[in-house]
């Protein structure tokens, strides 16, 4: 089978939330099939690694855009009905060379990741085509609005409204369209689109993201992604703010570490508070996470799956997080995971796993095993094959009714 494979960031080097989904079913793919993949890269260096993916698919095109274009083309979509979102992942470019590759070759299935690129393919109707949203982004937008103080207010919840619209004719333009949890899933279900749809999780490279016997420091605690995104850094500033204070009270030594790249200089102030460090960029998270007692997810804002919770318990460690973040991930509250809201139900959470190393080995090992029993990608990718035979057999049986009645 050829595959046509669109998505919003180039997936290769997979380190990134982005990119990890993405590349992974690019892999599984083409273990048995000719993949093609597009996508955009935002600097040279960028487009450079990308290279890197060129043996886990037959070809790939990488169209590198400009950073200030693409805010500008952002922009100006403000006074209309188009969002922000696909205007600032679109490339002529990369138009152009979609279009070629669709007149040059025979493609058995489109698949688009991210509902920004869908626009690539969404006039295609000779070749079924799945659109995985991931996450449905207008409700993360939406999320923002609350956040940000006006007019930035009325921005996010625009474009909220506008992207919201988008996937409802976005719903109904592909023959069946995915999600990353039941509960992305269940929000495109409440669209009534009428369009096929379903959900396959995230997974975690339990090999890769594994316990290696190290020890850990009992007052040390870690919390990783990227610190140029909103949601990471919003966290970080309320907990820094409310729920380190309580925890110092009770635990003075207690330690914090913000591992993440591309901290913003608000961000970076949070390393003058005593006890609290930001690491900025790092090769490997994964040193710090196995020498923290625990990491912290305290998100506020969270859609899908945070591939941090994933990786932190891949690795044995435990993980106290909020119930926007847990509701992306297959485990079982208060035996795989801590659940905290508040500042003060965030502080005892995680002072009763510090003074207790042996609760702490349980949620250690029982996350560890949820892991493997439930998100690693083998599982993930066997769900997804079932969903793209069913798609294709939709369209097969579409195509001969309508040849029928033609």
């Amino acid at each position: 089978m050829k595959v046509l494979y669109v998505c919003h960031r180039f997936p290769y080097p997979p380190k990134r939330g982005g990119k990890i989904r993405p590349f992974n079913m690019i892999r599984h793919f083409a273990r048995t099939h000719e993949v093609t993949v597009c996508s955009l890269a935002r600097s040279r260096q960028e487009a450079d690694e990308a290279r890197g993916i060129a043996p886990h698919c037959t070809a790939f095109h990488v169209e590198l855009v400009n950073e200030t274009v693409q805010k500008l083309r952002m922009v100006g979509t403000l006074p209309t009905h188009l969002t922000a979102s696909a205007s600032y992942f679109h490339s002529p470019k990369l138009a152009r060379t979609i279009r070629r590759l669709l007149s040059e070759y025979r493609f058995d299935l489109i698949f688009v990741h991210c509902s920004s690129v869908a626009h690539y393919v969404r006039h295609v109707r000779d070749v079924p085509k799945i659109l995985d949203f991931g996450d449905m982004d207008s409700q993360k937008w939406l999320e923002y609005a609350h956040y940000k103080p006006f007019p930035l207010s009325f921005g996010y919840w625009w474009e909220g409204q506008r992207l919201m619209a988008e996937e409802k004719r976005l719903a109904r333009q592909f023959d069946l369209c995915t999600a990353t949890t039941r509960a992305e899933w269940q929000t495109l279900e409440s669209y009534g689109t009428g369009a096929a749809s379903d959900w396959f999780p995230n997974g975690v490279d339990a090999e890769f993201f594994a316990p290696d016997g190290t020890d850990y420091d009992p007052d040390k605690i870690a919390f990783v992604g990227r610190m140029d995104y909103y949601p990471n850094q919003q966290c970080m500033f309320d907990f820094c703010r409310d729920t380190l204070p309580l925890l110092k009270r009770r635990r003075p030594r207690v330690k914090l570490l913000i591992v993440g790249a591309d901290p913003s200089p608000q961000v970076c102030r949070l390393g003058e508070i005593d006890g609290v460090t930001v690491t900025g960029s790092v090769p490997d998270v994964r040193p710090f996470v196995r020498g923290a007692a625990l990491t912290v997810a305290p998100l506020a804002i969270a859609r899908g799956t945070q591939n941090k919770i994933l990786e932190a318990m891949a690795m044995a460690v435990p993980v106290v997080t909020t119930s926007a973040a847990a509701g992306g991930v297959d485990a079982i509250v208060g035996e795989h995971l801590l659940v905290a809201d508040t500042p003060l139900a965030q502080s005892e959470a995680i002072s009763g796993l510090l003074e207790d190393p042996a609760r702490r080995a349980l949620f250690a090992h029982a996350g560890r095993a949820r892991m493997l029993s439930h998100h690693t990608w083998p599982q993930s990718m066997q769900r997804l094959d079932r969903i793209i035979a069913r798609c294709l057999a939709s369209f097969t049986v579409e195509s001969s009714s309508q040849a029928a009645i033609s």
